[in-house]
């Protein structure tokens, strides 16, 4: 049978062009750090392959481009990828040993530091345009600032810098990951990470340790973080006297453990996690983004129609989702994140309805953010094969903002 790239979806597409080299699903997964299983589910559409990276990373296994692997609508990609302009000095700046960051800084006041880590995190969190350019832009003097800061530091003051330079790492890994620097991500969360161990402090390690798992799972390294998880929230348990930021930062452990448990194929161990998360959530009490994990309420419901989502069940995850009250003082990102797993459903379910008015939800609420999602570059894609009049110009309208032609 002739290749069509008209009908096929991304997993068909993956299974053509593994096939015609003649490598099984293990082989393939194999090569580019994934399961059999996760091969599996890719090919047959059961979840997405919603990140950049993953696509680049096919692409280079199966000798295609990346517009061979999606039909066109994500083209242009060199293997090596275009790298985000901010990439090469934060890349400069964690290239060098911690005790060389701070050369030639003079002496940084503590509570500067800390109002400008929060303010990068605002900005990431909630500016609907111009955020990674912006947030690009400052990272790498912040994390110069934040080693002189440390350096400089009191006994006194030690701890709050501490706590700025860890938050401001786990931003260096959350950005990295989202322009599509896996690698660089990874060292942002492994000095993260020990920062945190060094410091003795429970909370501390929990948040460093949400912060690397987060890394691992999204590089497909599910088992390691998987593991990670598991011992970092049986060597934290917070007690009754423990702040809500020590609560948040162990139940976020227990969420970002179930992703990577359902993804390693632990259906059961992954529902243990979810649920054990229910008395941190109890705990914290509302949606308060301590540590950046958006971790409360609202995000332990994102996480029941992810975790079905994941298991390939999306009738259930459609039915989880019809539950969940989205918080608007919930981050921008996760928020995004969220109704584009939530339009990813409805595509699959072939309800063109809905999936057209969340992709018009995205185009208002950022967006930025929609332009680079693969998930609905995929879903614009498909649906302009088949416009129908009721929904016509507003599918045009988010075609044109992400550049597909009509």
């Amino acid at each position: 049978m002739a290749y069509d790239a008209e009908l096929f979806s991304i997993g068909q597409r993956i299974k053509w062009y593994r096939e015609r080299r003649g490598m099984s699903q293990k082989m393939l997964g194999d090569l580019i750090g994934r399961s059999e299983n996760w091969v599996y589910k890719i090919e047959n559409d059961r979840i997405p392959l919603d990140r950049l990276q993953n696509l680049i990373a096919l692409s280079r296994a199966l000798r295609c481009t990346v517009g061979d692997l999606t039909g066109g609508y994500v083209s242009g990609l060199d293997a090596g990828g275009a790298e985000h302009d901010g990439v090469p000095l934060i890349r400069q700046a964690l290239s060098l040993p911690s005790s060389l960051l701070p050369q030639r800084i003079g002496s940084i006041d503590p509570d500067a530091f800390e109002a400008s880590v929060a303010d990068a995190w605002t900005v990431y969190e909630t500016q609907a345009e111009g955020r990674y350019h912006d947030v690009g832009e400052r990272l790498p003097n912040l994390l110069r600032q934040g080693h002189a800061a440390l350096r400089d530091a009191e006994a006194d003051q030690e701890g709050a810098v501490l706590r700025q330079l860890i938050s401001l790492y786990g931003l260096h890994q959350i950005w990295l990951r989202r322009v599509g620097e896996p690698t660089l991500a990874r060292v942002a969360a492994d000095r993260c990470l020990s920062l945190a161990d060094n410091a003795g402090d429970p909370a501390l390690l929990a948040a460093a340790a949400w912060n690397l798992a987060c890394v691992l799972t999204s590089a497909g390294e599910v088992e390691d973080s998987y593991e990670l998880a598991q011992q970092t929230i049986a060597q934290c348990r917070p007690t009754d006297d423990s702040r809500p930021e020590h609560w948040s930062a162990y139940g976020a452990l227990h969420l970002q453990g179930a992703v990577a448990a359902v993804r390693a194929t632990k259906g059961p161990r992954a529902w243990d996690l979810y649920h054990g998360a229910q008395q941190a959530v109890e705990r914290v009490g509302r949606d308060a983004n301590h540590w950046h994990t958006c971790f409360g309420p609202t995000n332990f419901a994102m996480h029941e129609v992810h975790l079905k989502a994941e298991e390939g069940d999306t009738n259930e995850a459609l039915r989880a989702a019809d539950h969940v009250q989205v918080n608007p003082d919930v981050p921008l990102e996760r928020r995004t994140r969220y109704l584009i797993e939530v339009m990813n459903l409805n595509r699959i379910q072939r309800d063109d309805y809905a999936t057209v008015h969340i992709l018009g939800k995205l185009l208002k609420q950022s967006p930025e953010e929609i332009v680079f999602s693969p998930l609905v570059r995929e879903a614009v894609a498909d649906l302009l094969k088949r416009e129908k009049p009721m929904w016509r110009d507003d599918l045009r309208t988010i075609a044109a903002h992400i550049g597909l032609a009509a």
